[in-house]
C-alpha cells in the first residue's frame, strides 16, 4: 500500500543508550521516573531499562515529529504503552496534544526496539484525510 502526500507527514526518530538511561535512573531514581514518565508507564516498564530506554527514545521522536523538540512539550505529555499483544501506542495529553491537533495529525503509527546497548523508536504522525 502507499501512501499519498495527504496522508503521513511528520516523521521522528531517535536513539538512546540504555546505559545511559540506568545511570540517570540509578543517581536520581524516583524523581526522574516521575518526571519523564507517566504513572502507567512507572507502573508497567519501571524495573526494565531497556523498555524505558525506548520511551524515553519514542517521547524525543514524537517531539521531533511534533517540531517542537523539547521546548513546548513535557515528557508526561507523551505516554507510550503497549497495546495487548505488545503493538506500541503513542497517548498525548495537553499541550502535546494542542500541537498535533493544530497540525492535523489524527494518530501516530510508532515502531520500537532495543538491545543490551540501545533503544531506538521511529514515530510518522499520520494527517487527518481532508
Amino acid at each position: 500500500m502507499s501512501l499519498d502526500c495527504n496522508s503521513a507527514a511528520y516523521v521522528g526518530v531517535d536513539i538512546v543508550e540504555v546505559a545511559r538511561v540506568a545511570g540517570v535512573v540509578s543517581r536520581w531514581g524516583e524523581r526522574f521516573l516521575s518526571r519523564v514518565y507517566t504513572a502507567s508507564e512507572s507502573e508497567r516498564y519501571g524495573k526494565r531499562l531497556p523498555s524505558l530506554a525506548a520511551r524515553f527514545a519514542a517521547k524525543e521522536a514524537v517531539m521531533k515529529a511534533l517540531g517542537s523538540g523539547r521546548r513546548g512539550v513535557a515528557w508526561r505529555e507523551i505516554e507510550v504503552l503497549s497495546l495487548p499483544g505488545g503493538r506500541p501506542s503513542v497517548s498525548l495529553y495537553g499541550r502535546a496534544e494542542e500541537k498535533a491537533r493544530a497540525m492535523g495529525i489524527a494518530g501516530f503509527s510508532i515502531s520500537l526496539s532495543h538491545t543490551r546497548e540501545y533503544a531506538v523508536a521511529v514515530v510518522l504522525g499520520l494527517k487527518k484525510m481532508t
